[in-house]
């Protein structure tokens, strides 16, 4: 697919990053959702801070406090006054990764925030803050609500305007362009300024599914450099794009072993006739394999 499946699943960017609703970015991981994220914060009229959240990090039990702060006194060890995330994205953006993962005992406080710009501090006074917030989900955020993980109200309010980002296997037509990116990054950071990909490489990039999207293709252009001095890059397929990992030769003898056994019920003689050797050497492989 060409880069018209890229274009279109990112129609309106432009518009959404002016506007103060929230916005909700879904996608498999690896596929550029936090780099995007950063850009619309970038493109936006917002004057405050980009103030980052990655909620599958922070446990459960403190990220009420993370997100909404505390006052000095509020539980024991809260010695002095914690402003929180909310509160240093004033003016700016809130941008929440994995909000999937937000404890669904926080959520009902999130979907104040977004509704009426108020929360309120451990231990402290209401509070109103002009934060943006910009939300990243996996695909599986839908399901959760179908589960009951996640607050349909606060989906519904996350996603006035949304974005899903597609995998890197539907977008082939942009896998050159792309590794010229990285390669450039990769060139500046580490003063390599000769670094070229090999061709041969390319076709088998091009037939290759990439299920860890972006993330993968640039380690595995980044691992490749660092493993050697030459300034062509090769790195060859995955096991998982080569087919079935095969087995171990002893494996295989091992399972055909058992299977002619469980076959015959035991019976030594017929094992060892539907494997095509004498019972002796049945048994000296039983022996080996130590099966009973």
């Amino acid at each position: 697919m060409s880069s018209s499946v890229l274009a279109q699943a990112l129609r309106g960017a432009e518009r959404a990053a002016r506007a103060d609703t929230p916005l909700l970015i879904l996608g498999e991981a690896g596929t550029g959702r936090t780099t995007f994220a950063r850009a619309l914060h970038d493109a936006s009229t917002r004057t405050g801070a980009l103030v980052e959240v990655d909620v599958a990090t922070i446990p459960a039990s403190l990220f009420e406090s993370e997100l909404f702060g505390y006052r000095a006194g509020a539980f024991s060890g809260a010695d002095r006054n914690n402003a929180g995330r909310v509160t240093l994205a004033r003016q700016g953006t809130l941008f929440l990764d994995h909000i999937e993962e937000l404890p669904l005992e926080t959520q009902p406080k999130l979907l104040r925030l977004l509704a009426e710009g108020a929360y309120a501090p451990l231990g402290g006074a209401e509070a109103h803050c002009d934060a943006r917030v910009i939300a990243v989900a996996s695909d599986q955020l839908p399901q959760r609500v179908q589960r009951g993980l996640f607050r349909e109200d606060l989906y519904y309010r996350l996603d006035v305007i949304s974005f899903q980002m597609p995998p890197l296997r539907q977008r082939k037509g942009d896998l050159a362009e792309l590794v010229e990116v990285m390669l450039e990054e990769l060139r500046q950071r580490y003063r390599r300024f000769d670094l070229v990909l090999e061709e041969t490489a390319l076709e088998w990039m091009e037939g290759y599914s990439w299920p860890g999207n972006l993330r993968q293709l640039r380690n595995l252009l980044e691992r490749e450099l660092l493993s050697g001095d030459s300034p062509t890059l090769s790195p060859g397929p995955p096991f998982d794009a080569m087919g079935e990992r095969p087995k171990r030769l002893r494996d295989l003898e091992l399972e055909e072993v058992k299977k002619a056994l469980r076959y015959t019920k035991g019976h030594q003689g017929r094992a060892a006739a539907l494997l095509g050797i004498s019972r002796k050497s049945l048994w000296e492989k039983r022996k080996r394999f130590e099966i009973g």
